[in-house]
């Protein structure tokens, strides 16, 4: 294992002193690493990668330094249009150095969501011509790497991907800053709404510890979860998958089980929303001002208002709540409200540690989820 100080040491022996990305499991230690030592101003998470991607293009053009972006293999989707269309040699011809989590390597056993993913990482380096090599894990083969990609990003003005394999950092405990404390956790509050709905209300719930929590929460009282699409990939888009649910069944509430992070990386979806405007459609985003699935890496969810945002976006109305007494309430007014409405529910961040996932395939829960629909 690579210790993550001496390593960002490395780093800026070799030039790189600006670090943007989306939080990754596999580099959580990393990124709490630089957070906790990069200069004011030179470390930023964003809202998605492509915005990395951008940000990262946007020093070297101001500076001429050398930016690194770092990501889950999930996240090249979202930066793949700036990679092509902005860094590329072919059009502005801008290095960066790119830090890939490898989430699914093949022969590597990894939720359903990852193994695709992992399968064609290196294809998709490959035809987007973006030079890697994988990540070594000793810190002196580190160096000899690094070297080869600051050669060839110096040499060649263009991206170079280092990918990185589980366990290759060691771990690095961030000292936690003060943080507002409310009532409720995520878990408490995913329970409470979903035990205030009634049984005819279909749930969309957002990737990562929300949709675990709640299938947990079906799971250990016997419940009946097919009336739960558990989005286990594709962040931010749960409140589009609700939407095209909520405009094709008019007749069933549609309520939305979304996450801050989640929210802010595709924020857009909620002006299509607001505009197409379906009267069954509820959106709850549960805030807990933290990336809580892949390390518990700020967001900015309590630095913004989201119920000004989705009224700006033409939401019907929004409101927020942080204690448990008065969400029973909202729930109430949130279904007996016309859409789209937004309840946004400030809780702690933090999750149990023996959380489990779920044990329903995706595919199973697509074809029970949609049976339930037509019932």
């Amino acid at each position: 294992m690579i210790d993550c100080r001496a390593y960002f040491e490395l780093l800026a022996r070799n030039g790189i002193d600006f670090f943007t990305g989306v939080p990754d499991s596999l580099l959580k230690d990393f990124s709490n690493c630089v957070s906790e030592h990069a200069t004011s101003g030179d470390e930023l998470i964003t809202a998605n990668e492509g915005a990395a991607v951008a940000l990262a293009a946007g020093h070297h053009l101001a500076t001429g330094g050398l930016g690194l972006v770092y990501m889950q293999n999930s996240g090249l989707g979202n930066a793949m249009n700036p990679l092509t269309s902005l860094v590329d040699p072919e059009v502005y011809s801008i290095p960066i150095l790119l830090l890939i989590g490898w989430r699914g390597e093949p022969g590597h056993p990894d939720e359903p969501q990852h193994l695709k993913q992992g399968r064609v990482t290196l294809a998709t380096l490959e035809t987007l011509e973006i030079p890697y090599e994988i990540h070594p894990e000793t810190l002196d083969e580190s160096a000899a790497s690094l070297e080869r990609a600051v050669e060839h990003m110096r040499g060649n003005a263009s991206p170079y991907a280092l990918v990185v394999r589980a366990g290759t950092f060691s771990p690095y405990e961030k000292s936690e800053s003060a943080r507002e404390a409310f009532e409720m956790r995520r878990e408490e509050a995913v329970i409470e709404i979903a035990s205030l709905l009634d049984p005819a209300d279909v749930i969309v719930s957002t990737t990562g510890k929300t949709s675990r929590e709640l299938f947990e929460y079906r799971a250990s009282t016997s419940r009946d979860f097919s009336g739960d699409f558990l989005t286990v990939g594709s962040m931010g888009h749960a409140s589009q998958i609700a939407m095209g649910v909520a405009l094709a069944r008019p007749s069933r509430q549609v309520v939305c089980l979304d996450g801050d992070g989640a929210a802010i990386m595709h924020m857009g979806s909620m002006a299509i929303s607001g505009r197409r405007a379906p009267e069954n459609f509820k959106h709850v985003i549960v805030n807990n001002a933290a990336h809580d699935s892949v390390g518990g890496q700020p967001t900015v969810g309590n630095e913004i208002d989201f119920p000004a945002i989705a009224r700006a976006c033409g939401y019907r109305d929004a409101w927020c709540v942080s204690r448990r007494e008065t969400l029973k309430d909202a729930v109430g007014r949130m279904r007996a409200a016309s859409g789209p409405v937004l309840l946004e529910v400030r809780v702690s961040k933090g999750a149990r540690t023996d959380l489990g996932r779920p044990t329903i395939a995706p595919i199973d829960n697509k074809h029970s989820f949609m049976k339930r629909l037509v019932e």
